[in-house]
């Protein structure tokens, strides 16, 4: 059975659940960088532990889009960046799940498949490219193209920071117009993120530059969490550089539970991320 026809069996059981999702965009309309291989859809693995479709093989970048409902709809986006350490894509818990959450919400979503496995390079021109995609596409989607904004679960939040610090660094050749664009999220928002504490000591990892012009981010994280270290490294790197952030650190609730009933923290974060949102100040 083709790989593509695996994966849409293993979503099955979650379509009645998720957002309406309306549009596939494909990032890269030819070549895609430092990839040598064919390109073809993700793969989903065997793995569906805890009901979490787990995909990996990304050659073939993509941000599916799921509109919010007119009726309510603020002309804000957010790019969704699901984790898996970089090896694989919790696609539904930390995706799907997610983008409905915000349609809830009146926020548009996007939600990113970046290249995994063990493609971290790849994946930040991937961050970089989807963001740019998105400003250039606002008005189809009635978003303010400076109102774009990011959010990442564990590794997803390591990209979300990265892209949110480094969207001057130039990761690729220019494809299009799209890509005279700033890659500069309006807001970072990081739920237990891995991967920020990585410099000496458990300091902030190095490639992470912080200035004013870092975007304003919410975080949260446990204490019970193997990275909670990372949120708190990284909030205090913000605010030592004078830029916006809202941490929230909780003694308990671990990693990788989305935003699923039954976990402590899986029920706090969304509503004291969604206050955040609401009361946001993009600069």
């Amino acid at each position: 059975m083709k790989p593509f026809i695996i994966f849409m069996l293993m979503l099955a059981p979650y379509a009645m659940t998720q957002a309406q999702h309306k549009e596939t965009i494909h990032l890269w309309p030819g070549v895609v960088p430092g990839e040598t291989g064919a390109r073809h859809p993700a793969v989903a693995t065997p793995d569906t532990s805890n009901s979490v479709v787990r995909l990996t093989d990304v050659t073939d970048p993509v941000l599916e889009v799921y509109p919010a409902n007119p009726a309510h709809a603020k002309n804000i986006g957010v790019i969704v960046c699901p984790g898996g350490s970089y090896s694989i894509l919790a696609i539904n818990l930390e995706g799907y799940e997610i983008a409905k959450w915000l349609n809830q919400l009146g926020y548009t979503a996007f939600v990113l498949q970046y290249r995994v496995p063990k493609k971290e390079a790849g994946a930040l021109q991937d961050a970089q490219r989807a963001m740019r995609i998105v400003r250039s596409r606002a008005k189809e989607w009635k978003l303010d193209p400076e109102k774009i904004g990011m959010m990442g679960f564990s590794a997803g939040g390591s990209l979300t920071a990265r892209t949110s610090t480094q969207y001057n660094v130039k990761t690729y050749t220019p494809v299009d117009k799209a890509d005279s664009l700033s890659a500069r999220p309006a807001f970072g928002m990081l739920i237990y993120p891995a991967y920020l504490d990585k410099g000496e000591g458990r300091k902030l990892t190095p490639e992470l530059t912080i200035d004013k012009q870092t975007p304003p981010m919410f975080l949260f994280a446990t204490a019970d969490d193997y990275f909670g270290n990372s949120a708190l490294v990284m909030a205090g790197a913000l605010r030592d550089a004078g830029v916006a952030v809202e941490l929230h650190f909780y003694a308990k609730g671990g990693h990788g539970y989305g935003l699923r009933p039954g976990n402590s923290a899986a029920e706090v974060w969304p509503s004291l991320a969604a206050k955040w949102m609401e009361h946001l100040n993009i600069r």
